[in-house]
């Protein structure tokens, strides 16, 4: 693998346009989604502006067929988008390019050739071979750059001692001491190895430790604009500790130098840490107590850098902040806002006041914010586009990047409805309508209810097709009708839209999904004789419960689900939660019990269903998919079971991923 320099595109400032309705289905330069065209997707992540805001790095992840695996490269684009720049081949493991200061380097984690192992790795964006600038042995996760460029600090997980290398060169027992002991992908998290900072000199490549206390865990480091200190995060355990908690902390960049506490926070579903432009303060995003650990919307929030009360950016905004960027040149924020069935971006200011949107509303999704020399760019996507890379000026888009334009133009897509219903007590609901290709009005579909993980997330605008999220242009074209809907406990309506379904699990989500399904079959777009339901993780799990409650429904899928919650106590990544919001299950035994039901009440399950899941998911472990399938293969219901072995929580390897969607179609074709 040479990590070098292998393509220059210029295009024409533009692209596709973003707006998106049916494709005609007897389109002959259009074809219906079909899982060949899996693997043509090309997946733009991380977008970062350079120093002088003249270019935009970004990341570019592709299915790699013969190798079977997912491959991704680092590209940029000029700010007027005139040029594309390939600066890497696509190789396993490449992630995360991050400007040097002066602009002149991209760095990035990758696999040096001949290794699996990623390294911090640099490369003049001028041209030329990518330098190795570290050796390390553990695993490097995050790292950020000193304002001068002379440094990088590193986030290294290694064993607190050294190893002992005898002449056993066998397997170690796991030896475990925290609460928090097993991680999806991570897999268990044994004592004796823990995160902590390093900092790495750029021109002699030598690297010293900055944090090393083995009772801690630190992440997410962010250097101060002087140079002079960085903010990171602090836990005991790997992720937030037992109060659901995390450490601010801010330590010199220096050798010996003392940790100190900023704040202690709860800890977000996603973190960043950023500091103000003068320095004397710091934002983080900030989740919920632990009883609301499920459902929690990120805020954002800054406290003084030598410490205080956090105080709230925009506090009055009851909706999630997904992603966001400090703009050092006026002081203020972008911020991603989640909101119904969208992601918008909006305008704070760091000292208070309220959020207000820099574009109009629409039906699309923001993210991944990044802002620099007074240019801001962000990935957008909707319902009939991939996220790509564009810019935002003065309240208007320009589109930097088509990396996948020419595929999206020979796809004939659904077109895509907002619909809205009344469920139980009052309560409406918000969902999203997928229609196939040809819909004709006044026919009747057969209808897949594909049900959104989570439960804190939302359907929304923004076309995908990786791991499982693309089942519903796929159904789509396979001449469903895809319902899809935001039940109560999903996120993008408010807190208390998310709480509401709190120790309550399966009750008012069920409602409002069979709500969904009466509304659809009264509007006579969905037959109520060819009625099907499917989900992913809480997708899958919820497709459990409703398939215990209800019988209407021809045919299943539940991937990555579970239905005897008792039996999950210990097995999985979410101790905390399962003991601040249903407690332990020898105090409220009752309450396990009960939102164990599609378990205990598996005899009123008629449904034939399909289980799915992966061997190494150990955010939901696949037992949940055997023990239901035992349950239905006892009772006499159809069923199968399907294990995608090498595999976590998200099916990832490009074979699994065809093989998921044509087994499903195959299971709802029966």
């Amino acid at each position: 693998m040479g990590l070098t320099r292998v393509a220059v595109f210029c295009l024409a400032a533009g692209g596709l346009a973003a707006n998106f309705g049916a494709a005609r289905a007897d389109d002959p330069m259009r074809h219906p989604l079909t899982v060949a065209d899996f693997d043509r997707v090309q997946h733009v992540s991380d977008p970062r502006v350079s120093p002088d805001g003249s270019w935009v790095a970004y990341l570019v992840t592709t299915a790699d067929r013969d190798a079977d695996e997912e491959r991704s490269a680092v590209w940029m684009v000029s700010w007027d988008g005139s040029q594309r720049v390939q600066l890497t081949r696509a190789a396993n493991g490449t992630e995360k390019p991050r400007w040097s200061p002066d602009g002149r380097f991209i760095s990035f984690l990758a696999p040096p050739s001949g290794t699996d192992k990623p390294q911090l790795m640099l490369l003049d964006r001028r041209g030329g071979e990518a330098l190795q600038l570290t050796n390390v042995d553990g695993d490097l996760g995050d790292y950020a750059w000193s304002p001068d460029g002379r440094r990088v600090v590193i986030v290294l997980e290694q064993a607190d001692a050294p190893v002992q290398r005898g002449a056993d060169k066998g397997p170690k027992p796991i030896v475990i001491d925290a609460a928090h002991f097993k991680q999806d992908e991570d897999g268990y998290l044994s004592a004796g190895r823990s995160r902590h900072l390093h900092l790495v000199d750029v021109v002699t490549r030598n690297s010293e430790a900055l944090t090393g206390d083995p009772h801690f865990n630190e992440s997410v480091p962010a250097w101060s604009p002087d140079g002079r200190q960085i903010a990171f995060i602090r836990t005991r355990e790997r992720g937030p500790d037992q109060d659901g908690k995390a450490d601010v902390d801010v330590v010199d960049a220096r050798r010996n130098a003392v940790p100190r506490p900023v704040a202690r926070i709860y800890a977000p579903n996603q973190q960043r840490l950023d500091w103000s432009a003068d320095g004397a303060s710091i934002a983080f995003l900030q989740g919920a107590e632990p009883r609301y650990n499920a459902y929690m919307q990120d805020h954002l929030f800054v406290v003084p850098a030598t410490g205080g009360a956090p105080r709230p950016v925009a506090g009055a905004l009851d909706r999630a902040v997904k992603s966001y960027a400090v703009t050092a040149e006026s002081g203020a924020v972008v911020i991603a806002v989640e909101d119904d069935r969208s992601v918008y971006p909006a305008r704070a200011d760091l000292g208070g006041g309220a959020a207000v949107r820099v574009v109009p509303p629409g039906a699309f999704v923001v993210s991944e914010l990044s802002s620099a020399a007074g240019h801001l760019a962000m990935l957008k996507a909707d319902d009939g586009s991939f996220a790509e890379v564009f810019a935002l000026e003065e309240g208007r888009w320009r589109k930097l990047t088509g990396q996948n334009d020419e595929l999206v133009a020979g796809l004939a897509l659904g077109s895509v409805e907002d619909v809205s219903f009344p469920s139980t007590n009052g309560t409406t609901v918000h969902g999203l309508l997928v229609k196939p290709p040809d819909f004709v009005p006044g026919r009747v579909y057969p209808l897949l209810l594909w049900i959104h993980g989570g439960p804190n997330g939302q359907d929304e605008h923004a076309l995908a097709i990786d791991g499982y999220e693309f089942e519903p242009q796929y159904f789509a074209a396979r001449g469903f009708v895809v319902l899809r809907v935001n039940y109560r406990g999903s996120s993008g309506r408010g807190g208390a839209y998310a709480r509401a379904i709190a120790a309550d699990w399966g009750h008012k989500e069920v409602e409002d999904l069979l709500a969904g399904v009466d509304f659809t079959v009264k509007r006579g777009i969905a037959d109520p004789q060819r009625l099907n339901i499917g989900g992913w993780s809480y997708g899958g799990i919820l497709t459990d419960y409703t398939i215990a409650s209800d019988r209407r429904f021809k045919a299943a899928i539940s991937g990555a689900g579970s239905a005897n919650q008792l039996a999950f106590y210990g097995t999985d990544q979410y101790v905390l939660q399962y003991n601040s919001e249903l407690g332990p299950p020898w105090r409220n035994t009752a309450l396990w019990l009960k939102v164990s039901y599609p378990f205990l009440h598996a005899d009123r399950i008629h449904t034939p269903t399909l289980f799915l899941g992966g061997d190494r998911d150990f955010n939901v472990p696949v037992i949940g998919g055997e023990q239901m399938y035992e349950a239905l293969k006892t009772l006499g219901i159809p069923s199968q079971l399907v294990i995608y072995p090498g595999q976590h929580h998200i099916v990832s390897r490009p074979s699994f991923v065809r093989d998921l969607a044509e087994r499903m179609e195959t299971w709802l074709g029966r």
